[in-house]
């Protein structure tokens, strides 16, 4: 099996990027560049943003911004998930004592 990068090729605002990835993550990089065009594209259809440079800065700036949500997300999910699962625990452990 080849898992060396392979060159892929994906479009962003009309234009083409070429880059090289690892053949497992190609799936995620076409969709990481999909959501990036739209975001750029929308950011550019509303006139509110001019230049593609800035259009880029924006929404590279925004997809970093819903990143740092979903990863504060999952942090609290996980000590959720954590305090779940000690309580759980003892309850196991005095259920097993009190046999």
């Amino acid at each position: 099996m080849n898992n060396k990068p392979q060159p892929i090729s994906l479009m962003i605002m009309a234009k083409e990027y070429r880059i090289a990835c690892d053949p497992e993550e190609q799936d995620a990089l076409v969709h990481s560049a999909q959501k990036l065009d739209v975001q750029m594209r929308k950011m550019r259809d509303s006139g509110k943003i001019n230049g593609p440079d800035r259009i880029a800065v924006m929404a590279a700036l925004n997809l970093a911004h819903e990143l740092e949500i979903v990863k504060n997300q999952n942090s609290q999910l996980n000590q959720k998930l954590n305090e779940c699962l000690t309580k759980l625990s003892q309850k196991i452990e005095n259920v097993l004592e009190n046999r």
